[in-house]
């Protein structure tokens, strides 16, 4: 089984920055992560019991293949440990639509049944103005889940910029719910701060979950890249 709603787990806007990558070879790159965040988010649903939590995370890139694996405590099921690895192909086309493919998979070390993988396909744009655009739908196959987002996000200067997140997770024959996010993130030496305020429509939906599990949460993260 995978994650349920009272269970759900990151990363559409994860916790989990990618960071500027170090050069490899010619046309490789490798870069690291790592955060401490008030709460770890994840499609509009705590997955820490709203407690703070430590995240982590390596990646690669040769040409327009990547891949990489992220880690974070986790609160919920019996797990207390949650660690992706995910691969895929990004560029961009002539025009500046970026586009993303890949699978992700959700592994819980110590737990038997909360493991689950997804699939994804996302593109993206940016306008003269500024102002950058993309949408992402991701396909539990396993578990006949879907979770399609679409995002938001300006830089008013080198160091501030702002989005905003829409997303409908939508679970074959057991309901659906819709989450957000807005926030703010500052950038400077390598470290970004990071100031989210999520929420989700789970209390009007009918599908089943924990109460804390409804409330919109502010978040508080602090990333920094390697080197």
């Amino acid at each position: 089984m995978g994650k349920t709603v009272s269970y759900a787990a990151l990363l559409a806007l994860s916790a989990g920055v990618m960071m500027a990558p170090t050069a490899v070879a010619e046309d490789s790159s490798f870069s690291a992560n790592v955060a401490l965040t008030s709460d770890y988010v994840w499609r509009g649903v705590t997955q820490n019991s709203g407690n703070p939590a430590i995240q982590g995370g390596f990646d690669f890139s040769q040409d327009l293949f990547y891949i990489g694996t992220w880690a974070s405590i986790v609160d919920f099921g019996g797990a207390n440990m949650e660690l992706d690895v995910y691969g895929g192909f990004a560029g961009e086309t002539e025009s500046g639509v970026s586009w993303d493919v890949g699978a992700i998979g959700y592994f819980y070390p110590d737990t038997d049944d909360l493991d689950f993988v997804e699939f994804y396909g996302g593109l993206g744009y940016e306008t003269e103005a500024g102002l950058a655009m993309g949408a992402t739908a991701y396909f539990d196959v396993e578990n006949e889940s879907v979770y399609v987002e679409a995002s938001a996000g300006y830089g008013f200067t080198d160091a501030l910029s702002g989005d905003v997140s829409v997303g409908k997770y939508d679970f074959d024959g057991d309901g659906d719910y819709t989450a957000f996010s807005l926030g703010a993130t500052y950038s400077f030496d390598a470290v970004d701060v990071d100031l989210r305020l999520w929420g989700n429509d789970i209390d009007e939906t009918g599908v089943p979950a924990e109460d804390d599990l409804l409330e919109e949460r502010l978040v508080l993260t602090v990333s920094k890249s390697f080197p």
